[in-house]
């Protein structure tokens, strides 16, 4: 990963010297797209995303459950969902999940996003919806958030005709996903605004943006600054934290106890939202960043803390 990184931050320097040579709108292409490579590179060397996990690949389906993939929520080609549905659901309850990438890459049907859920949740009688969202190199996440607004209601109106309940929905997000129902989480309206009602809880995978304006005013990685820009209106508008002002459904926020910033930002928020009469549980987890997403659902004491969490809300 570092050597990666390296190669991109020597191609800017080369370009700067081919630059001073040639310019115009060659060099602005250029330029644009060795600023994503470099945000890229850095996420992935900070364990935002990991490349290798980003395309979309079979996942193994139990006896008699089916997919019913790429369902349209919305008119933009990456407004598309898949929908893992048990055998013979009635009012089956719903986990609704959002893929992680830096916000600028990532697929609903990554393998290590996908496979341990499904083969853990489907049996059990589960329907699991995996969703895409808007992403670019020049990503904007109040979009995005709104994009999983719009597919939440979708998946709702749809729910009686696929054997499912659709107020017993739990929404899951991992990484960058973790940030956009976190968003979800603490301003219902986004939901409501698009036609969806209320969920009974969210669990959030290691997201180090709950309160945003913090961490863009402390020393952070650069490909943040291409996320969120540098208007502190747009921070504020993206903060889990800032647009938290009534008691939050239940929250689950897991954290990489490898990781600097996860585990302080969720238990400011964590604290936030206790003081406003939510139920907040903040669970450190000794799993690195990528390990979270991808081992949840297999047989483990983090597994078992999630189901308890479900459990909770009246869930199997």
């Amino acid at each position: 990963m570092k050597h990666s990184l390296f190669l991109v931050l020597l191609l800017v320097e080369l370009l700067g010297l081919f630059t001073s040579a040639f310019g115009g709108p060659l060099r602005d292409r250029i330029e644009e797209r060795l600023e994503s490579r470099r945000a890229t590179a850095q996420a992935e060397d900070t364990g935002e995303l990991n490349l290798g996990e980003q395309s979309a690949t079979g996942t193994r389906l139990p006896s008699n459950a089916r997919l019913e993939r790429d369902l349209a929520y919305g008119t933009d080609p990456q407004q598309r969902l898949d929908v893992y549905l048990p055998a013979q659901a009635k009012a089956a309850p719903i986990m609704f999940m959002v893929h992680g990438g830096a916000w600028m890459i990532g697929d609903k049907g990554a393998s290590a996003f996908v496979s341990n859920k499904v083969a853990h949740w489907l049996p059990k009688g589960y329907i699991l919806v995996s969703s895409n969202y808007r992403m670019s190199r020049q990503p904007n996440p109040l979009d995005q958030a709104d994009d999983i607004a719009r597919a939440l209601a979708f998946v709702q109106s749809k729910a009686p005709s696929w054997g499912g309940d659709p107020a017993r929905v739990l929404l899951l997000g991992h990484s960058a996903g973790a940030h956009l129902v976190s968003l979800l989480a603490a301003d219902p309206r986004i939901v409501t605004s698009k036609g969806g009602i209320a969920w009974l809880g969210t669990i959030v995978l290691d997201s180090a943006v709950l309160n945003l304006v913090e961490l863009m005013q402390s020393k952070h990685k650069g490909f943040y600054d291409r996320v969120f820009g540098k208007d502190q209106t747009v921070w504020a508008q993206a903060s889990p934290y800032h647009r938290l002002t009534a008691a939050p459904a239940p929250i689950f926020i897991v954290c990489s106890s490898h990781s600097d910033g996860s585990c302080p930002q969720a238990q400011a928020f964590s604290a936030k939202a206790t003081e406003l009469g939510g139920k907040i549980t903040v669970l450190p987890v000794d799993l690195k960043h990528s390990e979270l997403n991808k081992e949840l659902g297999l047989p483990s004491d983090y597994t078992t803390a999630i189901e308890g969490f479900m459990r909770s809300l009246g869930l199997p």
